[in-house]
């Protein structure tokens, strides 16, 4: 178990198999994660990280990156650090980066080999991984890639961009929201990390990677609501979904349940001044009740409402699901969440193109995660929101989280406040 084999197959292997129809590497698969220590939780990281994939599996670029260092980081959790992925800390987080930086002879190889092939002589597993693949890839020394010989080649010392280690860095946060916001783990290492320059290509990219920018937010929501006036038995749930998360900070679970609780429309509920509220079971089954901000109850809640036949408000014990299937099924998946938010972002993009937009703006629609409505609403709202109240409807259990993550990235806005403030004739 102390050589590292891919666990992953092809972009094209994965999204085409199901479980009716499972992809042809997994017996091999199964069989290698079920040998490890069973004390590690073996299959509990490998499924997490299948379906932070399997959520970003529309476009294969993303897909590629994502699997490359969630895939290295399960390995290096289960066969170097000997912890269960999901039980990682902040201390680990950082040896994992710092072995990213500079990982062992064995787990680099000259160039990125084929992941498996495929054995006809072998019945038990007729796709097998390739022996010569290696999670990294390096420069062979003396002699032609091809010609490279595991017993006898020698890499180039390891030297990843500086670029590699952020990407990794951003890769397995996000791969920590996911998990997070399926209620599988409580902590995101990766976000613990106290000196994330080292990690990082610049502060700005950190704060900024998750969040869009208010350009991109105006097309992603007038792009619903185009898409929701020409096909609204299809894109109405589309503004919905979309209006919704965005508007109260939610996490997809939010919107979708959990185990011991399900939205209805009678989440909604007004207080006695006529405020409205949302009321909710989140992340380690805590009760809250999110601030529900009037625009919305007006443009966006009463609009889906009128759509599916009911009153503009809703009533207070209505049992009417928040979100349903376009069969009227109650409930759905975060996955199908996950694959609404996404065919809009594409939407999105696609309208950008069309108005000669900067390239740069139209790719971080392409890489963006439904998460990242969270983000956007909560950075865009901060410099007009005291930051306790902002931390009340985030649900942060401490203060600190809130500000570090979205008062900090306003620092041209503090100091431009103080431009016009001088020591004398302050009276």
């Amino acid at each position: 178990m102390a050589v590292p084999c891919p666990l992953f197959n092809t972009y094209k292997e994965f999204v085409n198999h199901t479980n009716d129809e499972p992809d042809p590497c997994l017996p091999w698969v199964m069989d290698y994660v079920m040998a490890v220590d069973a004390q590690l939780k073996p299959m509990e990281g490998y499924e997490v990280v299948r379906g932070f994939l399997r959520a970003y599996s529309n476009v294969e670029a993303t897909f590629v990156s994502y699997r490359t260092h969630a895939e290295r980081l399960l390995l290096w959790a289960l066969l170097i650090r000997k912890k269960p992925v999901m039980e990682l800390r902040r201390a680990d987080a950082e040896a994992f980066l710092e072995f990213c930086a500079s990982p062992p002879l064995d787990w680099v190889g000259p160039v990125t080999r084929s992941r498996f092939m495929v054995s006809a002589s072998d019945a038990d597993y007729p796709v097998h991984p390739n022996h010569r693949w290696r999670p990294f890839a390096g420069k062979t020394v003396g002699s032609a890639a091809d010609a490279y010989d595991d017993a006898r080649g020698a890499c180039a010392p390891y030297q990843p961009a500086r670029a590699s280690i952020s990407q990794a860095f951003s890769v397995c946060s996000t791969l920590y929201e996911y998990a997070v916001d399926e209620g599988l783990t409580s902590t995101n290492p990766f976000r613990a990390i106290k000196q994330k320059s080292r990690f990082k290509t610049s502060r700005g990219t950190a704060l900024t990677g998750r969040a869009l920018t208010p350009l991109q937010w105006d097309f992603v929501l007038s792009t619903a609501e185009k898409m929701a006036a020409a096909l609204p038995e299809l894109h109405e749930r589309t503004l919905f979904i979309a209006a919704t998360l965005f508007s109260m900070y939610l996490r997809v679970s939010d919107i979708c349940g959990r185990v011991n609780w399900q939205p209805t429309m009678s989440s909604f509920k007004p207080d006695h001044e006529g405020n409205w509220w949302f009321h909710l079971i989140g992340k380690g089954d805590k009760a809250a009740k999110v601030a529900v901000r009037p625009e919305y109850i007006d443009l966006y809640l009463k609009r889906y409402r009128r759509y599916m036949g009911l009153t503009e408000l809703p009533l207070q014990n209505e049992h009417t699901p928040l979100i349903a299937t376009l069969s009227g099924r109650p409930g759905l998946s975060t996955r199908k969440v996950r694959s609404i938010i996404q065919e809009l972002f594409d939407s999105a993009a696609d309208e950008m193109v069309s108005e000669g937009r900067q390239s740069g703006e139209i790719e971080a629609l392409k890489i963006a995660s439904t998460h990242w409505l969270r983000h956007t609403a909560a950075t865009l709202d901060a410099p007009w929101r005291d930051a306790k109240d902002l931390q009340m409807d985030l649900r942060h259990n401490n203060l600190a989280t809130t500000q570090d993550i979205y008062y900090s990235s306003y620092e041209d806005k503090r100091s431009y406040s103080l431009r016009q403030l001088g020591l004398k004739n302050r009276d």
